[in-house]
């Protein structure tokens, strides 16, 4: 069993342009899990940081586009709002992946944990170039 202070994070870069969501997600959620390491065990959060760039260019299959509603209810009779794809992805981008990913994430304390080493960016640009994070190829996201 690994020990807490023990655990090294890595950090990821992975550029989603192009990329069908549901299968960059479920990548995504490997890494932030921390499935692709051999000592991973389901009842600690070993997983790695991960930066996604390029999220306003993330594609989905099919009619999908047009299919595909987000709802969010307000409690109140009459008041569920319901936003489809292109319009959430037009005004936020990252919210598209970020909720694919949280989706295939444990529900309890330790997926709320794991969403928080998620950082998710419209453009190619993002600020953590300080912790020298390696970029993962699009055709190969084995590690």
């Amino acid at each position: 069993m690994p020990k807490k202070e023990n655990i090294k994070r890595k950090w990821y870069i992975i550029d989603v342009q192009g990329q069908i969501l549901g299968r960059v997600a479920s990548q995504v959620a490997c890494i932030l899990k921390g499935k692709h390491r051999p000592d991973y065990s389901p009842h600690m959060d070993l997983g790695d940081n991960v930066i996604v760039i390029n999220a306003d260019q993330v594609k989905i299959t099919g009619n999908k586009s047009s299919q595909v509603y987000y709802k969010r209810y307000s409690g109140y009779p009459g008041g569920l709002k319901k936003i489809n794809y292109e319009h959430m992805k037009a005004k936020k981008p990252d919210f598209v992946i970020n909720h694919a990913v949280k989706g295939m994430l444990p529900k309890n304390v330790l997926g709320r944990k794991m969403i928080t080493k998620l950082h998710i960016y419209a453009g190619p640009d993002h600020p953590h170039k300080a912790q020298k994070p390696v970029t993962l190829p699009n055709n190969l996201r084995k590690i």
